[in-house]
């Protein structure tokens, strides 16, 4: 059988969180087919087309699918699903969107987050907030899987040479209609994939205090902003700047934490990341259990000193 990889896009560019989704069906099947759902979305499917690793593209292009909402998106994705064994899409907002409904309809269970592929029927899934790993064995026959695209490495997004097929694009559910959508302009790297980030929490007190410690080391590093549940809670930071359980997932090169204490629900969102480095006057936080470096200092002093010396 195959694997089918559902793209996340905006009918304009592919987004990388399909790259890291296609690394984990690779694992699944050495066959992988990609579906582009959308609207005037070639120049999606030819950026599918090259990824590494992909045997085919489908290409369903109809006005309906254009807003890819998960109503007439999962039903196209079941007219598709007999050809395949495995049907992936990234645990984002998108894909926890799209999955359930598919695994619905095809009346399987869902497997989500997977973060290692055991065997084509086993996976790893982090529950109790990363505290655990369950591993999870399925004899549907589909399996339907979010992946956690932080647990895997992208593919090369150029060196393919897929076919590109078109297929029949199913009517318009007739469930949902899009009203609107606002997206958050933002000329700094996104969070979710970004090779830098740094994060603010409460310690730093206020909105003001925020935007003049953190602003300038990230200008420094040329990294994203993040922040924790309090720090947004506290409105010092946007709620899509949220790294956490309930936020986003990061695993970047370099994760700066400054005056996070570290909660359990913080850390399930950043400790995949390759080097975390920690500031915080409390010696004693929990964000040094899993820091590779801790500093131990008033925060207001040691971050300015560390923008001037970069």
């Amino acid at each position: 059988m195959t694997a089918l990889v559902i793209a996340e896009h905006d009918n304009h560019s592919l987004k990388p969180s399909t790259l890291h989704t296609i690394a984990a069906a690779l694992q699944c099947d050495p066959q992988v087919h990609v579906l582009v759902a959308g609207s005037d979305c070639a120049a999606v499917a030819q950026a599918a087309a090259q990824a590494a690793g992909v045997a085919r593209v489908l290409c369903a292009d109809a006005p309906q699918l254009a807003a890819g909402l998960a109503e007439t998106t999962a039903a196209q994705v079941v007219a598709l699903a007999p050809a395949y064994s495995h049907i992936l899409a990234p645990a984002t907002a998108f894909g926890k969107n799209l999955a359930p409904r598919v695994a619905a309809l095809l009346d399987v269970a869902q497997i989500s987050d997977i973060i290692h592929v055991l065997s084509p029927d086993t996976f790893d899934r982090p529950i109790y907030a990363g505290n655990a790993i369950a591993t999870v064995q399925s004899i549907d026959a589909v399996k339907v899987i979010t992946v956690r695209t932080t647990g895997f490495d992208a593919v090369a997004a150029s060196g393919g040479s897929a076919p590109v097929e078109a297929v029949a694009a199913v009517p318009d559910a007739g469930l949902s209609t899009l009203v609107g959508r606002e997206a958050t302009k933002n000329e700094r790297p996104e969070l979710t994939s970004a090779k830098i980030v740094v994060s603010g929490g409460r310690g730093l007190g206020s909105k003001e205090n925020f935007e003049a410690v953190m602003t300038p080391l990230a200008d420094k590093l040329g990294a994203a902003l993040g922040a924790s549940r309090a720090a947004v809670d506290a409105g010092y930071a946007p709620n899509d700047w949220q790294v956490g359980q309930t936020g986003k997932i990061v695993a970047p090169q370099l994760y700066v934490a400054v005056g996070i204490s570290g909660a359990i629900q913080h850390l399930a969102g950043m400790k995949d990341s390759k080097v975390i480095v920690a500031i915080n006057k409390d010696e004693e936080a929990p964000i040094f259990g899993v820091a590779d470096y801790g500093l131990v200092a008033d925060l207001f002093t040691a971050v300015p000193e560390m923008v001037k010396q970069l």
